[in-house]
């Protein structure tokens, strides 16, 4: 009885929702778009467009091409997250749900006899059916991996889809696992597949037969040492975080990749970020600013030590005043010249809570923070951005970089000051979760189309490194 998770993963999850609701999609090739331009990229694809090559990553004009009998849907959030809200109750109709990892992932705890394989396939079959009462037509579909722990259950719904199910057992390791490719595993990424290969590891095999101080030395964290226990089937706790930093970053939209706009574009992500903070009733002494351009690796980077603060007024004059050191005469961004900007990030660091922290010497009067705190009311009580600094007027204009969440963890809402809207269910953190996860693949790609000799196999499978999400790593954004 070494069975204790079972974990649910939906199929092309935005892409089925749409052929569900519209039933001429069905058998047909769909792809949903986050806006409606051809320079922008699919973040769902139905099992007949993967067929052509086309996938979640792929620029619309090339998703054509591939596939001339594309259909390109508009993103629906508010059905997204209405359907994720109904299939979490037809799940839990068969078995309570443990954690929800993104709007399409969700893990559950076996107990008892449901360890037993027989049974554990039963409660997965179960599942199915009771998805299916909800969605009749077999166009919203589910793949259900069952093992130890939740990593080798996602692991193990990774492994047939669609609409597949996966056991692995204790005595199936380690391996069942040795034919993967180190980055089907859930905390693997271009960078630490880069680590492991400098320790020697280039496969799963040699990752499973590696000692616990091996991988511990790799991952420069008990992290190491983590993954080896996972990977023997051991059942392990979340990792305990704490906040070390707090930021935001947007990929820019056509219509704001211009000086002007990235400048409104980090003026909105800073001042959402000292929301947070102070939400957090936390302080900054420090703030970090990295700028992406189209066609240009190497991007631009400021960072910025003060005194704590969570004032907006004053980090805004610190953002103004970084750029403008920054830049040359007659530009309006620092880097490289007459570039076109891609994506934009703030980072808040040295995070101290307010209770810790004596403040400076010459710090300005408590009047910032008395109106910062009426403007948060505000916010908090009208919605987001009911009062707002006109500085950002050109972001807001473009709806760009809303209250978006890291894509490995699942927050209240509250604490994001986003609350969901009822009639705007674009900003629910679940559907806010699945956008985030496409950010570095949309940077990816755009620097590929503006250097394709650098498109290689490798550079896809980093795509769909890009948008996996681990539900069981809780890092601090």
């Amino acid at each position: 009885m070494s069975l204790r998770s079972l974990f649910v993963d939906f199929n092309s999850y935005f892409a089925s929702v749409e052929q569900h609701e519209v039933p001429e999609l069905r058998g047909r090739p769909v792809g949903v778009v986050p806006v409606d331009a051809d320079t922008t990229c699919l973040i769902a694809a139905s099992y007949e467009a993967k067929a052509f090559g086309v996938g979640t990553g792929t620029l619309v004009r090339q998703a054509k091409r591939l596939c001339p009998e594309l259909v390109i849907r508009l993103a629906r959030p508010e059905r997204y997250v209405a359907w994720h809200n109904t299939l979490i109750e037809a799940i839990d109709r068969a078995i309570p749900i443990a954690h929800v990892g993104s709007i399409d992932e969700m893990a559950c705890e076996l107990v008892g006899r449901q360890r037993v394989r027989e049974v554990a396939e039963s409660v997965a079959r179960q599942v199915k059916a009771e998805i299916a009462k909800v969605a009749p037509g077999n166009a919203i579909r589910c793949s259900i991996g069952i093992a130890p722990n939740a990593f080798l259950a996602k692991t193990a719904s990774d492994m047939r889809k669609p609409d597949g199910l996966t056991v692995i057992e204790q005595a199936d390791l380690p391996h069942i696992l040795h034919g993967l490719e180190l980055r089907d595993l859930c905390g693997i990424g271009p960078s630490m597949e880069q680590r492991l290969l400098a320790h020697g590891i280039a496969t799963v095999a040699e990752l499973t037969a590696a000692p616990k101080h091996l991988l511990r030395h790799a991952w420069g964290s008990i992290e190491g040492e983590r993954m080896w226990g996972l990977l023997r089937g051991a059942w392990l706790p979340l990792a305990d975080t704490s906040r070390s930093s707090l930021g935001h970053s947007h990929v820019l939209g056509p219509e704001l990749r211009h000086p002007a706009g990235a400048r409104a574009v980090l003026k909105k992500l800073l001042v959402k970020a000292a929301m947070r903070l102070r939400r957090f009733d936390m302080l900054s002494g420090a703030l970090a600013v990295r700028i992406r351009y189209i066609g240009h690796d190497q991007r631009w980077e400021g960072d910025l030590n003060f005194d704590p603060t969570d004032d907006s007024r004053e980090l805004l004059r610190m953002l103004a005043r970084m750029i403008d050191c920054g830049r040359v005469r007659g530009q309006l961004l620092p880097g490289p010249v007459h570039a076109t900007p891609l994506s934009v990030s703030v980072t808040l660091h040295r995070l101290v809570e307010r209770t810790q922290s004596s403040g400076s010497l010459f710090a300005p009067s408590g009047e910032p923070r008395k109106v910062d705190a009426v403007v948060d009311r505000i916010n908090n009580k009208f919605g987001y951005n009911k009062v707002y600094f006109g500085s950002m007027q050109t972001a807001l204009d473009h709806d760009a970089a809303p209250m978006r969440i890291p894509f490995n963890r699942i927050p209240d809402s509250a604490a994001e000051n986003e609350a969901p809207r009822e009639s705007d269910a674009s900003h629910d953190p679940l559907w806010l979760q699945s956008l985030n996860r496409f950010k570095a693949l949309a940077e990816s790609t755009h620097r590929r189309q503006a250097d394709p000799s650098r498109a290689t196999v490798r550079s896809r499978k980093a795509d769909e490194d890009a948008v996996r999400s681990d539900p069981f790593d809780q890092s601090a954004d």
